[in-house]
């Protein structure tokens, strides 16, 4: 007999049929048992009421891997459960329950409908509380963000590039960057595909990328990542500023409604409302928006060069209450902030034009217009204290006729964790690097050295 996936029992009513999963949870009564066993695709009641098969539910624990071989059968009305794929159905284990791999009893419990753990729990124990359906979603809803996020690039002509992730000079010239060992040569670990992408533009002209990120930052806060996953796409032959910024909010409104009228049931299992989008998305200056922000709290803002994460919830607030969008774009960072290829705003070079795209209180994007000219950028490099000398490949690319160009990048951990209003940027990646881990605590990590050594 075949296997058949667990969406697909309710179309074989009346018919024997065999199963693959893992269980979820037991539940025994005397002479009869049921257990929840799932799939990749849903959810399934197994009923075991044989002398047989009864036997063969006592070894089950939850998460054992089976192969149940059984009759699928109506429900009861009145029994019918409308949250699930396989509701209306259930199969009666007739013929077998076969244990393919055995599980140990589990540290805590995993069949409630929350995992009521701690982070550095949840986290020391990740291969086991990722199984947990509630765990499972968020990356369910990341793969679906990752998804559209190609779907809206693609719309927008892009090509997708791949590009690395080790390169011989700090990416924008900082110092938060891992520098490694690279055959008796220093490297470093990139902090963005930026340069890459760029250069890309005089190749494809649109181009768009998925790829890693690395942050050397001595910082442990609720919404940043040392490895962290960049989306990011680079437009050739703008003809103003303002093609980027509907670019960019094209690609974040379209991805982020897309998905969430898809997975509109992982939103009420998660408490979370579907996301105001507007039909047009307000706009503003970082200065604009800090005189708004001063006339809402008092806070002299006039000397800050960027909004702190406590402005950009208010500014949030601000556009949710008065404009109905869970969206704003800030433009117009001051230059000296911003990276040595931000073009300055030529009407006031003190300002760039640059842009962030905030969602729910938190910035999700970043961008600009970058500078286009060879000469220019070389100015611009020196004056930021970057050797031309070091970026000799990137530069090249400025020399042979490269257009006006610019683009941004989502962080795709930081947008999971709004779009489902995570507490915390780990729980929105698989397994998460930060100063205090490495998969493992790096305190167990070198507990574990010494007592070997």
């Amino acid at each position: 007999m075949k296997r058949i996936l667990i969406a697909q029992t309710p179309e074989h009513i009346g018919e024997t049929v065999e199963v693959e999963g893992w269980i979820q949870t037991v539940r025994k009564h005397g002479k009869i048992a049921f257990f929840d066993m799932y799939d990749k695709t849903g959810l399934l009641q197994v009923v075991v009421v044989t002398p047989e098969r009864l036997q063969e539910c006592q070894a089950l624990e939850q998460r054992t891997a089976v192969k149940v071989v059984g009759l699928v059968k109506k429900r009861g009305e009145k029994y019918v459960n409308p949250n699930i794929v396989t509701g209306t159905i259930e199969l009666e284990a007739t013929e077998k329950i076969e244990i393919i791999a055995s599980s140990q009893i589990l540290p805590f419990d995993m069949g409630g409908k929350d995992l009521n753990l701690e982070l550095p729990t949840l986290l020391d124990y990740r291969p086991l509380t990722l199984k947990h359906e509630k765990v499972r979603d968020i990356f369910v809803i990341q793969a679906a963000l990752a998804k559209e996020f190609r779907k809206a690039a693609e719309e927008l002509g892009c090509t997708e590039i791949f590009v690395p992730t080790i390169a011989a000079g700090a990416t924008e010239g900082g110092a938060e960057v891992f520098k490694i060992e690279y055959f008796n040569h220093e490297a470093f670990l990139t902090q963005s595909p930026q340069l890459y992408k760029q250069v890309m533009v005089g190749v494809f002209e649109r181009v768009y990328t998925i790829a890693k990120a690395y942050r050397s930052e001595p910082s442990v806060t609720t919404r940043h990542l040392t490895e962290a996953t960049q989306m990011d796409i680079e437009i050739g032959f703008i003809e103003k500023f303002e093609d980027l910024l509907d670019a960019l909010e094209y690609v974040g409104t379209s991805m982020i409604k897309r998905v969430t009228d898809a997975h509109e049931h992982i939103l009420k299992e998660f408490t979370v409302e579907k996301p105001l989008i507007p039909t047009k998305i307000p706009r503003l200056t970082l200065r604009e928006a800090q005189e708004i922000i001063t006339k809402r709290t008092g806070k002299d803002l006039s000397n800050e060069p960027d909004l702190n994460p406590e402005d950009e919830k208010e500014i949030c607030f601000w556009a949710k209450e008065t404009q109905n969008s869970d969206f704003v774009t800030i433009t117009h960072f001051p230059t000296k902030k911003r990276a040595f290829y931000t073009m300055p705003d030529p009407q006031n070079p003190e300002y760039s034009l640059s842009y962030d795209l905030l969602f729910r209180g938190i910035e999700i994007l970043s961008g600009s217009q970058r500078v286009h000219n060879y000469e220019q950028l070389v100015d611009a490099m020196k004056k930021k204290n970057v050797n031309p000398e070091s970026f000799a490949m990137y530069l090249m690319a400025f020399k042979y006729g490269m257009p006006p160009e610019g683009g941004f990048s989502f962080g795709l951990e930081r947008l999971t964790m709004k779009v489902l209003e995570l507490a915390n940027i780990r729980e929105a990646s698989l397994f998460p690097r930060d100063m205090e881990r490495i998969d493992e605590r790096l305190s167990t990590l070198s507990h574990a050295d010494k007592k070997n050594s």
